[in-house]
């Protein structure tokens, strides 16, 4: 799922995850350093690094959000974007416009589709239902399963807050969704 360029060493992800939480205070010129890297678990390290980085008191959530955004083809895969793309993107975005979400939900990347549904998952956490909802419209017919099974994530985050809103999606779009994004999204009316 990786580029060509991508080398895996083997690390186990417990032990990327250790290192990234033993060094959350890395500045951010090393973060990107390890993001430009070709190495799949240094990349690890530098999201999951932003992605601790953004849950410390007073974070400066637009240096990580301008470098994730900088580094948009370096984030390509499933695990670099449900691992920080919530909160180094979503939570960002909390209080902005959403505009670069829409972007991301209209691109030709499968990665950038999926980023910008699960960069929605904190915003639907706020209770922000709008924008998520959009994106859902959006990405409802994604013939991409990776990005289909974080839309059915996010509608099912949407139902717990608002039963209503999900059951008018599902009779609107239910059938543009794969099983698999229907079912996640019906747990939350279950």
């Amino acid at each position: 799922m990786t580029d060509d360029r991508t080398q895996v060493v083997g690390v186990r992800m417990g032990t990327v995850f250790d290192i990234a939480k033993a060094n959350h205070r890395m500045p951010l010129p090393e973060v990107e350093r390890l993001l430009e890297s070709d190495v799949y678990e240094q990349r690890m390290v530098a999201v999951s690094i932003l992605d601790f980085k953004a849950r410390a008191r007073g974070a400066d959530r637009q240096a990580m959000y301008d470098l994730w955004m900088r580094h948009l083809d370096r984030i390509d895969t499933w695990d670099y974007i449900d691992r920080a793309a919530p909160r180094v993107l979503g939570w960002y975005l909390l209080d902005k416009p959403r505009d670069v979400l829409f972007g991301l939900a209209r691109s030709d990347d499968r990665w950038h589709r999926r980023m910008a549904i699960t960069a929605a998952f904190w915003i639907i956490r706020s209770g922000d239902l709008d924008d998520p909802s959009a994106l859902c419209e959006i990405l409802a017919a994604d013939p991409e399963h990776l990005v289909q099974t974080n839309v059915g994530v996010a509608l099912r985050e949407i139902g717990r807050v608002d039963a209503a809103r999900l059951q008018e999606f599902l009779a609107r779009r239910g059938e543009d969704l794969s099983a698999h994004a229907r079912r996640a999204a019906r747990t939350a009316l279950a």
